[in-house]
């Protein structure tokens, strides 16, 4: 089989740039190790900034969005006793929308299958070559029979641990990684959710984040030690202690009701250089990975996914590859912009086990943050996503 743009993975990142080089006639190719409805019930991030979903709008995927996300206008933070409110819209002019990843990929699939388009599950990528050259392939493994894909470029748009960033000669790649001494333990609850906007928490105990899916499902999360065992908390453990961190600022109440998809989730930046070798471009988590406190991994992929579309589009239009060799440095200073971010809101909201200093030192800083015009546009603008640059015509 033969395409112009061969893509591993079925994520956000690698269905959307299927989609956005279809409507510019340009072919490709999906293969995705997993099953569709994997890939549709999978829960991960679920904040749009505003950039992703006027994108999302302007290429026709945002009927359902719009009828179905929760739209926010701003966000609150909690330390010693208090609740603050940072308006987002008021700051910036700018919303975010609750929309699970799960349904906008459930969205671009039908709009794939739709319009035509080759999506393979169940295809597990087993080797890419040839993209040093001008002959990139693609090995994979469908229904037990190894095939090969050639294409005239390679997408790997495979996450964290696919086989797209693995194939970078060792010479050529250089990888920037930062673990974090805690993990999230993170649930969904059946329950109406306990506030009508995100609440980040520094308590002694330990960060808890409230958000939600829907106007019926929330979705919460728990500090907990790195090395932490899901089983280890009951649910009357995971109660308590989110009455205890959340409960105790300003008579806040939390929506109880039945637990499910508990598990833990370990905190880790990572970033590789660079995202293009040759004929092949990354894309997504498998270029890099931020910690979730900054809502930032999902928004990341749709970026790089509109900067390489463009770069796309003025080749095959164009005949351009000025854009393909821009590529890894445009995306990259978006990247280190969100990296920076997430860090500091990851460093600012989860307490220091042993550091009486450090804890004191997050207080100060959060009562600066939402205190300070400046300090609170400096978040809402980072938070609410920096602008994006039109994927559709090359400049």
């Amino acid at each position: 089989m033969r395409t112009q743009v061969g893509i591993i993975g079925a994520g956000p990142a690698g269905l959307l740039l299927s989609h956005l080089l279809h409507l510019e006639g340009i072919d490709s190719v999906i293969l995705e190790s997993r099953s569709r409805q994997y890939c549709e019930q999978r829960i991960r991030a679920g904040l749009l900034e505003q950039g992703s979903v006027d994108l999302l709008n302007d290429t026709g995927l945002g009927d359902r969005m719009n009828r179905e996300a929760l739209v926010h206008d701003g966000i609150e933070l909690c330390f010693d006793g208090k609740r603050r409110r940072i308006d987002i819209h008021e700051l910036t002019g700018r919303q975010v929308s609750i929309y699970g990843q799960q349904e906008i990929v459930k969205d671009i699939i039908a709009a794939r299958l739709a319009a035509g388009g080759k999506i393979i599950f169940e295809a597990q990528a087993k080797e890419v070559g040839g993209f040093e050259g001008d002959k990139p392939f693609i090995r994979y493994v469908h229904e037990g029979i190894e095939h090969r894909l050639d294409c005239d470029y390679i997408a790997g748009c495979d996450g964290f641990h696919g086989i797209s960033r693995e194939a970078i000669p060792a010479d050529i790649f250089k990888g920037y990684d930062r673990q974090y001494p805690f993990a999230w333990l993170g649930m969904l609850v059946q329950a109406k959710p306990t506030a009508d906007e995100l609440i980040y928490c520094h308590h002694p105990e330990g960060f808890a984040l409230f958000t939600m899916r829907s106007s019926t499902v929330s979705r919460l999360y728990l500090q907990v030690e790195v090395d932490e065992d899901a089983k280890n908390w009951s649910e009357d453990r995971i109660w308590d202690a989110f009455h205890r961190r959340l409960g105790q600022h300003d008579g806040l109440e939390v929506s109880m009701g039945p637990l499910s998809q508990i598990a833990v989730t370990p905190m880790r930046s990572f970033v590789t250089e660079p995202m293009r070798v040759g004929r092949m471009f990354l894309a997504g988590d498998s270029a890099h990975i931020v910690p979730p406190t900054g809502a930032k991994g999902m928004n990341l992929a749709i970026a790089d996914v509109s900067v390489l579309a463009r770069a796309f589009i003025a080749y095959y239009k164009k005949n351009r590859t000025d854009l393909f060799d821009a590529y890894s440095a445009t995306c990259l200073q978006r990247v280190w912009r969100a990296q920076h971010f997430s860090w500091w809101m990851t460093s600012m909201m989860h307490p220091v086990a042993g550091s009486a200093f450090d804890n004191e030192r997050q207080i100060a800083e959060l009562e600066a943050v939402t205190s300070s015009r400046a300090g609170s546009t400096f978040l809402a603008e980072n938070y609410s996503g920096l602008p994006l640059a039109s994927w559709r015509e090359p400049v």
